[in-house]
């Protein structure tokens, strides 16, 4: 916990100020005729002109560690969240080559083991971001991260007993990670 509230601390937001709108977010109304004849008004969330699909990974060391990635995350009350690695799909990338780049940039670790948990559609109202769930078995450390301009992140190893003491302690927030630990959860005890 010590190592967590370390980054917490390093990464938390001290001040917002709103600018511009930027471009990595857009939205495109349209109008839905449906079979019924009636006409719906929707609109769809872009990000960086894509669906905004991605895969999130379940990294394990080959030491049973879990790797948790712990980021700025600057709308919610902390303002920095411990999550599992993530990243958008991007154009000509399958979901599972997604999932091991993302785990190398963001971790240094990486591991042929890799298997799919499923996927699901991030928020059907108003996106078609499918998200893809991994679970990546006997991770190594091979290099250091190599993270893109403006992301910030930092990992931790934990076990497993910790996981479920980080949900209720309110540092793991998010439902991708919540939802691909406990599929993970689930896949290792019937493996």
């Amino acid at each position: 916990m010590n190592q967590i509230e370390k980054y917490f601390n390093e990464l938390k937001t001290l001040q917002m100020i709103e600018t511009e709108s930027g471009n990595f977010l857009t939205t495109k109304t349209y109008e839905c005729k449906l079979n019924n004849g009636e006409i719906i008004k929707r609109e769809k969330i872009l990000k960086n002109g894509g669906s905004g699909s991605a895969s999130i990974i379940l990294p394990i060391t080959e030491d049973n560690k879990v790797i948790l990635a712990v980021e700025p995350r600057v709308f919610t009350k902390r303002t920095v969240d411990v999550g599992l690695p993530a990243g958008y799909i991007e154009k000509n990338e399958t979901a599972l080559d997604a999932a091991k780049r993302e785990l190398l940039e963001e971790t240094g670790y990486t591991t042929d083991e890799f298997v799919s948990l499923g996927s699901f559609y991030q928020d059907q109202a108003c996106s078609e971001a499918y998200n893809h769930y991994f679970v990546a078995l006997h991770c190594k450390k091979v290099k250091e991260q190599k993270l893109d301009k403006g992301e910030f992140i930092k990992y931790i190893l934990v076990d497993f007993e910790e996981i479920d003491c980080l949900i209720e302690k309110g540092y793991i927030g998010g439902l991708n990670s919540i939802y691909a630990l406990e599929k993970g959860k689930n896949y290792l005890k019937k493996k």
